[in-house]
């Protein structure tokens, strides 16, 4: 579970705008996209071994910066709309160009990244500056020719899909057809077809007639990485509901319903709070269902409903600083989690620029620290403990001195190798393998 930090990308410090909001590797793991509350994308591609020195993997390198989302007002509720990207889904590659769904709270976009390095010239009705040319003085016929230019890389809107969520867009996932995708916010969530933009089918509808009787809101979704048929959506009561929409057009009916029942020596006031699930997500094999709550990951059997197969503490030494948390509005913090390649290893984020890894096999597992003071670029990541009382090691960190406003709350990992991305606020960071 070492790690060795493989590159900082140290994005601006200059506004809130350039804190990131969401990290995701594409499916060969050869580009990786982030998203800022400025609403801007930002691409790495991974450049290709070196000839030279054949065992060292290529770096990320920028490949492409676009502004996803401006912010607008919605003038019939008075309400801004932020321009923030919540998530990014990337489209499985078909041809030489790359596809992307960004999505703030209201709108999702489908975008098409491509490379150009070839420019036509020899047209006949414009001249080389694309000015239209006088038909009198076109005397000849010109075939036009492709000539050689820098390598370009564009990014375009292909789709926009607007105007279908009242509340806050939380989860887009997109589907094992490729053909579907869905989006969800806190009370509903929406079936869409990548070609049509102007109608969407409503999938799940938890809002109750009356507002006063709401009890519970969606906070994520994803679809099932195999079974185009099949869903899951988490809830701030911390359940999780597993769907099939054969069994009916709207699915408010689960077809699963997994809970773990609560210990009444462990009821507090913030009970609820922290048994908000923030995020969902199954493994690559389709068979599990991995949660993030406050302060635990929990690993679902699909074929178990009653309880979790697996439960990790991820930072239990804040049990007895819940208080202050939730005074400070750090107990609504949304941390996600995410799988390795093969799914034996899960990884999610905490406080202080720290982030966790739980070997699944092993049992063992680490604490991490993503931090520019204690990094540099090839250095061998030091795991790092946390002290809860008494006498203090050397290399341990004291509870009381954790900064609660470092935190990762977005990470992800190569589908296929060690190699993690960890934002860390305005900080991209990548880790890999020690490569001997």
């Amino acid at each position: 579970l070492k790690c060795t930090e493989k590159y900082i990308y140290y994005l601006s410090f200059q506004s809130k705008s350039d804190i990131i909001s969401t990290v995701e590797f594409n499916h060969t793991g050869e580009l990786l996209a982030t998203g800022d509350k400025g609403g801007r994308v930002v691409i790495f591609q991974r450049e290709q071994e070196s000839k030279n020195q054949v065992h060292r993997r290529g770096e990320y390198n920028v490949y492409s910066t676009f502004q996803s989302h401006e912010p607008e007002f919605d003038y019939l509720k008075s309400l801004e709309i932020e321009e923030k990207i919540n998530k990014i889904r990337w489209l499985p590659q078909q041809n030489a160009a790359y596809f992307l769904l960004s999505t703030n709270d209201k709108t999702v976009k489908l975008w098409k990244v491509s490379e150009r390095d070839k420019r036509p010239e020899g047209y006949n009705l414009k001249d080389e500056e694309g000015r239209l040319r006088d038909p009198a003085t076109i005397t000849t016929l010109r075939v036009p020719v492709l000539r050689p230019m820098d390598l370009m890389v564009e990014a375009t809107p292909r789709r926009v899909f607007a105007n279908a969520h009242t509340y806050h867009i939380n989860s887009i996932s997109v589907n094992s057809d490729y053909e579907t995708y869905m989006s969800a916010d806190d009370l509903r969530i929406n079936l869409w077809n990548f070609e049509i933009t102007n109608q969407s089918f409503n999938i799940v509808d938890i809002k109750p007639t009356n507002m006063e009787e709401l009890t519970e809101v969606i906070t994520a979704a994803e679809f099932h990485p195999h079974h185009c048929n099949t869903f899951v959506y988490s809830s701030s009561k911390g359940t999780i509901r597993l769907c099939d929409m054969r069994a009916s057009a709207l699915c408010d009916r689960h077809t699963k319903f997994f809970e773990e029942p609560e210990d009444p020596s462990n009821r507090s006031f913030f009970s609820e709070i922290i048994s908000s699930i923030s995020d969902v997500k199954f493994s690559h094999s389709g068979r599990y269902i991995m949660t993030r709550d406050y302060l635990t990951v929990k690993v679902w059997d699909l074929n178990m409903e009653n309880r979790p197969i697996e439960t990790y503490q991820v930072h239990d030494y804040l049990r007895s600083k819940l208080c202050s948390l939730y005074e400070n509005d750090c107990i609504f913090d949304k941390f996600e989690c995410v799988w390795n390649g093969s799914d034996s290893v899960i990884m999610t984020g905490s406080y202080n620029n720290f982030f966790r890894m739980f070997d699944r096999n092993t049992k063992r597992d680490v604490t991490l620290e993503a931090s520019r003071e204690n990094s540099k670029p090839r250095a061998i990541l030091k795991p790092r403990k946390v002290c809860v009382g008494g006498k203090r090691r050397k290399d341990e960190i004291s509870v009381d001195s954790l900064d609660f406003s470092k935190k990762i709350l977005h990470t992800a990992w190569h589908p296929s190798e060690n190699i993690i991305a960890v934002a860390a606020t305005n900080n991209l960071y990548i880790f890999q393998d020690k490569v001997n």
